[in-house]
């Protein structure tokens, strides 16, 4: 990530604290860097699915009253890279013609259908 797109992720990361409890003995600065160095490599657009499926509580997590640990964060970035590749992949395969040798029913005005053979 370049350093706008580390600043965006750590005001997602920010937000994403905000929502769940946090310990007192906890130092947020140092807690947010861990959260950084963790997801550094990856995509913003990734890091921030992930951070809003965790608020939404859609991410699998053991208790969705806690804050994710910086690795379950990772994983579910992971997770929400390999759905945007598939996705990607899946748009860009051409869509595959209707077979012939089917059947079609073609209706008429009436609504009533009759049955071709391709």
């Amino acid at each position: 990530m370049t350093a706008a797109e580390l600043q965006q992720a750590a005001k997602a990361l920010a937000a994403m604290f905000s929502c769940f409890p946090q310990s007192a003995l906890a130092d947020a600065e140092m807690q947010l860097r861990g959260y950084l160095a963790a997801v550094q490599d990856a995509e913003l657009a990734d890091v921030q699915a992930a951070i809003q499926r965790f608020i939404r509580g859609e991410a699998k997590v053991d208790s969705a009253q806690f804050c994710p640990s910086s690795a379950q964060l990772s994983i579910e970035v992971r997770e929400r890279r390999l759905m945007r590749e598939l996705i990607a992949k899946r748009a860009s395969l051409p869509s595959s013609p209707p077979r012939s040798g089917g059947e079609v029913v073609r209706r008429g005005r009436d609504g009533a259908g009759e049955r071709r053979r391709q």
